[in-house]
């Protein structure tokens, strides 16, 4: 049975975001999103027994909490019929989230849907890769016992499942480089990534000391003590704001003594179309300038228009339409620039009509190529946007960081309740990409 009513964002919450390795780090995935569904269920009022389904997107999947989604629906204390699906699409992942709800409530399987991700980039695993036909992986015991030979055998590989999850298989380059690929196929500066990085933290932290985040951020509290009570990285980095010349402290990611611009070139030049390299380039692409590897956990509510108002819940916006546009994995980083017009076409609106976006920025030199695609190739004119505030007016992704599967749903969140701050504005739409070449995009239209 399909439904034609009208599907609704209700409320939303998010943890603070931690940077690796730091507040978070002690916490299990699956602890942040049961505590960040949890003070979704609190700050809502949604009843528990309404909730159809769970949906939230994980991507460093392990099996300590397999189908992380029903996880948490059992630990929230949903009912136990409770439909659950843990969604991986990468750094789109709750993006996915929001959508397989709107898709399942279309489809009549439910109205009331949880959606979210999660991620804590602290905990991902190291791993062993081989057959458990060899006799060093035969049992756990046997592995434990030839433990000191593993790491020389040819068969079995010991890896950090954090790298490995952050290199494409197919194109074998890792996600950093894809963003020094796209600086260099587009003309990205280091000084222009510098400045939008510089820019990203000023908005971020103003947004934090205006009371925006305040909104929709709750803390994270472990027994008696605060973990967190707002996000950690911009903080950790505010400096950068005053003194903008300590971006030229950090060491360029592919320029320097050990592995130079000419070696990059080639090693991934084939990706880098239309151009060669030539003696005194430079590489571009910095710590600074790129997105902290982060923990943390966001959830929303998605149902049916009716079904809020019949539950009395703040209906933030109305889900207008959606789309995911895949593009070289090499290039992955621009994919949001062809994501964008699907969405926006199923939406029925244009890009001029939209009043706020909320775009991820996993490096500034994908989001400067971004802009400079998008107007080229659709006529988009991302970096107005930006340049007037209605583009991330509260920091992205360089300076909050990016918990790989609830970033999806962060820039949900900053985006309805930069709506609904703002009296004139009535579209918005997220997007973001994610490593494997996939870009994500949702329009909405802010309720009322």
């Amino acid at each position: 049975m399909e439904s034609k009513e009208t599907i609704v964002i209700s409320s939303g919450t998010r943890t603070p975001i931690g940077h690796m390795a730091r507040s978070l780090s002690a916490l299990k995935p699956e602890n942040l999103m049961v505590m960040a569904v949890n003070s979704l269920l609190k700050k809502s009022r949604l009843p528990k027994e309404s909730v159809d389904g769970v949906l939230i997107g994980w991507v460093g999947q392990n099996f300590a909490a397999p189908n992380i989604a029903r996880v948490t629906a059992l630990h929230c204390g949903l009912p136990e019929k409770t439909q659950a699906v843990t969604v991986q699409n990468n750094c789109i992942s709750s993006i996915e989230s929001i959508a397989a709800a709107a898709r399942f409530i279309r489809c009549g399987e439910g109205e009331v849907y949880i959606a979210g991700g999660t991620e804590c980039m602290s905990r991902m695993p190291y791993s062993i890769e081989g057959s458990r036909g060899l006799k060093e992986l035969r049992s756990f015991e046997t592995v434990k016992a030839k433990w000191a030979g593993l790491l020389e055998s040819s068969e079995v590989l010991v890896v950090d499942s954090l790298e490995q999850g952050l290199t494409d298989p197919v194109k074998k380059i890792n996600m950093a480089a894809t963003a020094e690929v796209c600086a260099q196929m587009y003309g990205i500066t280091r000084q222009e990534q510098d400045n939008y990085a510089r820019e990203s933290f000023r908005r971020a932290l103003s947004g934090w000391k205006a009371g925006f985040y305040d909104s929709h951020v709750e803390k994270v509290v472990v027994g008696d003590n605060t973990a967190l009570d707002k996000d950690e990285y911009p903080f950790l980095r505010e400096d950068l704001v005053e003194k903008p010349q300590m971006f030229a402290k950090a060491p360029l990611l592919f320029d320097g003594p050990s592995y130079s611009l000419k070696n990059f070139y080639a090693d991934y030049g084939a990706y880098i179309e239309g151009r060669k390299y030539q003696e005194g380039d430079k590489g571009t692409v910095t710590l600074f300038n790129s997105c902290g590897r982060s923990d943390g956990a966001a959830a929303v509510i998605v149902s049916t228009e009716k079904k809020a108002k019949e539950l009395g819940l703040e209906i933030l916006a109305k889900i207008k339409g959606w789309g995911f546009y895949g593009n070289n994995p090499a290039h992955m980083g621009v994919s949001p620039a062809l994501a964008a017009p699907v969405a926006l076409g199923r939406a029925g609106i244009s890009f001029d009509d939209l009043d706020q976006i909320e775009l991820h920025e996993p490096f500034a030199a994908t989001v400067l190529s971004i802009f400079k695609v998008g107007r080229e190739r659709f006529g988009h004119d991302w970096k107005a946007k930006f340049d007037s505030g209605a583009l991330n007016p509260n920091g992205g992704s360089v300076a909050l960081g990016h918990p790989l599967g609830a970033t999806g749903t962060r820039l949900m969140l900053n985006l309805n309740y930069a709506l609904k701050r703002n009296p004139k504005a009535r579209y918005g739409m997220i997007a973001a990409c994610a490593g494997g070449g996939m870009g994500g995009a949702m329009v909405v239209e802010k309720a009322g």
